[in-house]
């Protein structure tokens, strides 16, 4: 009667699911309840007139707009489809997420009584005058079943279950902010190819015009109407522009080498055609919402928050090493001396071997491994507010940037075009000799890196929308209105890798 109340007692305790863990408590963020506001924030895209040609996000958040209608050029669509399927260090990630939650399928299973089959023979040689009836060698055979089982009396096997859960849904997160993090990595690799496919255009131009300036100044030369000093310096400018020519070339290989390790797999030769670095057109009034709203919407935060409950679920497993440890041990089964004795009637035998482990002298190891998992725990506490000022800070540099690029590239685009009128008149007053080569060579020196600037502030206001839409969530789903994925959702690589059925709640 006592053991079937022992049981009881214990079904009843497991069956609550007590712990010794302290209560969690969500950390108090540690930022502003909004993002800044003033000055360049306040001169967001469409903020005070909206810009018909500009396609909106119509007050969507960035984590409900898929990445397809983010980008709509085909080929970086094409592109972000292949690295999904093939990058390496996203497929590393699932794996990890595949590895902890075989990890907490091996905790769990410690909640649970273990049973075994076992057949065994013992041959035995016995002193002849301490044997009976003078025989000295014996046999015993046995077939039976043996259980085990700890009973959780204070949660020590809970708490640790509850560690590897929360560590298992920490690596789903982990995954999740991995894929976000692809698909504004290769956006961003495509945009820097084509800024510097841009820039080329402008060197060939630049090339282009430096060599014919350069060609009429020689024969000028050459025939005696020019000087040396007009000559060399026409030829410092084709000088430059074959040595910038070669450096941009020799980024731009290495851009799309950059393309094709994000991709996992060598650059097809059917891409879809491509959309130029000026009509990207990619959604530029996503709102951003409160800081808070990020504690939902990125997977970052949400892995240290994890961490943080696994840090917490360990402190209970250090306290309950404190108590004792009870065991239920048993067999059931036959024995016999000879084989064909196993299951004659009267070869049952069984056993019942409760025990009680009490710690008493463990040289200070469970006081020491209490301490350190509080320590931990405020480890991942920081851990856990580093993660959300971090993302504060990057969406608060997003809209900066988005705050000032517009005006920016529309001052870039009147330098430009001044610098182009500067070097046509230059040139008119070359040819009629009102001026020296110098004022040309200036002024196609000037245009020439008024347009590089022009390329690169055109390509860094796209990676800053594209960053911005990472920063505030969003990548994570394919197409806008579709039901998003778990976390933990299994991947299909083939063979190769084949995906663990779930079997722990999903992460979100």
């Amino acid at each position: 009667m006592q053991k079937h109340s022992l049981i009881a007692v214990a079904v009843a305790l497991l069956a609550a699911g007590c712990t010794m863990a302290p209560h969690y408590q969500r950390p108090a963020a540690p930022v502003t309840a909004t993002f800044p506001s003033g000055g360049v924030y306040d001169t967001q895209p469409g903020a005070t007139q909206p810009d018909t040609s500009a396609r909106s996000a119509n007050g969507q958040a960035a984590a409900d707009i898929g990445w397809r209608e983010f980008f709509v050029d085909p080929r970086m669509q094409r592109l972000i489809e292949i690295a999904l399927k093939n990058n390496r260090d996203l497929r590393v990630s699932v794996l990890n997420m595949q590895a902890s939650q075989a990890q907490y399928r091996i905790v769990r299973a410690a909640l649970f009584p273990t049973l075994d089959a076992a057949a065994s023979q013992t041959k035995q040689r016995t002193p002849r005058d301490l044997s009976f009836n003078g025989q000295t060698i014996t046999d015993t055979y046995s077939v039976g079943l043996n259980a085990s089982w700890e009973i959780d009396f204070f949660g020590r096997i809970q708490s640790l279950k509850d560690q590897a859960l929360a560590t298992y849904l920490g690596t789903a997160q982990a995954r999740k902010a991995a894929e976000i993090a692809l698909v504004s990595q290769v956006a961003n690799q495509y945009l820097t190819v084509l800024e510097l496919d841009d820039l080329l255009k402008v060197t060939q131009n630049t090339l282009k015009t430096a060599d014919e300036s350069y060609r009429i100044t020689k024969v000028q030369f050459d025939t005696g109407t020019g000087s040396e000093l007009d000559l060399r310096q026409a030829q410092t400018v084709v000088e430059v522009a074959k040595a910038n020519l070669q450096a941009q070339e020799r980024l731009r290989a290495q851009a799309e080498n950059a393309l094709v390790l994000l991709l996992g797999e060598p650059m097809p030769a059917d891409l879809p055609p491509g959309l130029t670095l000026d009509n990207q057109n990619l959604l530029t009034d996503i709102p951003a919402g409160l800081p808070s709203d990020l504690l939902t919407r990125r997977p970052d935060i949400m892995e240290a928050e994890e961490n943080l409950l696994a840090a917490n679920a360990n402190i209970g497993a250090a306290r309950a090493a404190f108590f004792p440890k009870v065991s239920l041990t048993g067999s059931f089964g036959t024995l016999s001396p000879t084989l064909g004795g196993l299951f004659k009637p009267g070869s049952a035998a069984w056993s019942f071997a409760p025990s009680i482990t009490l710690p008493i002298f463990e040289g200070g190891q469970n006081i020491a491994n209490l301490n350190l998992a509080n320590i931990q725990k405020n480890v991942q506490i920081a851990t856990y507010e580093k993660a959300i000022q971090t993302a504060f800070r990057e969406v608060a540099d997003g809209l900066a940037a988005r705050g000032t690029y517009d005006q920016q590239i529309e001052a870039l685009e009147r330098d430009t075009f001044a610098e182009q009128r500067r070097l046509d008149l230059s040139n008119l007053r070359y040819s009629n000799g009102v001026d020296s080569y110098l004022s040309v060579l200036t002024a196609q020196t000037a245009l020439y890196v008024a347009q590089q600037a022009l390329v690169t502030a055109r390509m860094e206001r796209l990676q800053n929308l594209v960053t911005l839409y990472q920063a505030l969530g969003g990548g994570w789903i394919e197409h806008t209105g579709e039901q998003p994925r778990p976390a933990d959702a299994p991947v299909d690589y083939g063979a190769a890798s084949a995906p663990v059925a779930a079997s722990a709640p999903n992460a979100g």
